[in-house]
């Protein structure tokens, strides 16, 4: 009995700069953690973020 091996595609590497996964990925991780720092600044500062930075 011959046991062959499961195909499967060649791990080709993707770029490291541009649009591909890994970047969107990283870039929502950072922009959920933004938001949740400025809901944070204004729950104990009790101000809106711009005037916590004075620019209103």
């Amino acid at each position: 009995m011959t046991q062959t091996q499961p195909t499967t595609t060649p791990n080709l590497e993707e770029p490291k700069f541009g649009f591909n996964h890994y970047a969107e990925r990283l870039n929502g991780r950072a922009a959920m953690m933004g938001f949740v720092i400025t809901l944070a600044i204004e729950y104990f500062t009790g101000q809106g973020l711009l005037s916590w930075l004075g620019l209103s």
